[in-house]
């Protein structure tokens, strides 16, 4: 079982995550637990990668947070639980651009923005756990 620094894998999963999907990537090597980081926008990050980085079976990638279902998903599982009263207005909110602004707006006039950044990093930090299992990686704590 190779081991990953749990903050360079937080950092790397944000990274992926808050871009579109496949726009930037992240990947663990299983030999060293070394993440290299890439973006289809930003030559700097390509330096230093190994040349099969996409190719070989020696390199996991992060995946973004669309595919641990932390997206759209989490944050109606959030209203479900805490404003629900509010889950059709919310789940409107994302079929159109914009829904994050308008949706961590409602959370602020309704007093939960900060229930709901814990629950978003508590939902982050175990999903990332969960999957570090299922790849048989470990996290090594700061």
């Amino acid at each position: 079982m190779v081991a990953v620094k749990h903050d360079d894998l937080s950092m790397a999963f944000d990274f992926v995550s808050y871009a579109a999907p496949m726009e930037h990537n992240a990947y663990v090597s299983l030999d060293t637990g070394k993440v290299y980081w890439t973006s289809g926008s930003n030559d700097a990050f390509d330096e230093d990668v190994p040349d099969d980085l996409e190719t070989s079976d020696r390199y996991l990638a992060i995946p973004h947070k669309n595919e641990l279902d932390l997206g759209r998903s989490l944050a109606l599982r959030f209203v479900a639980h805490e404003l629900p009263a509010c889950y059709d207005q919310v789940e409107g909110f994302f079929h159109r651009q914009g829904a994050y602004a308008r949706f961590k707006d409602l959370l602020a006039r309704k007093g939960a923005l900060e229930r709901w950044y814990k629950f978003e990093a508590d939902s982050v930090e175990g999903a990332l756990r969960r999957w570090c299992a299922e790849n048989g990686l470990e996290i090594l704590e700061p």
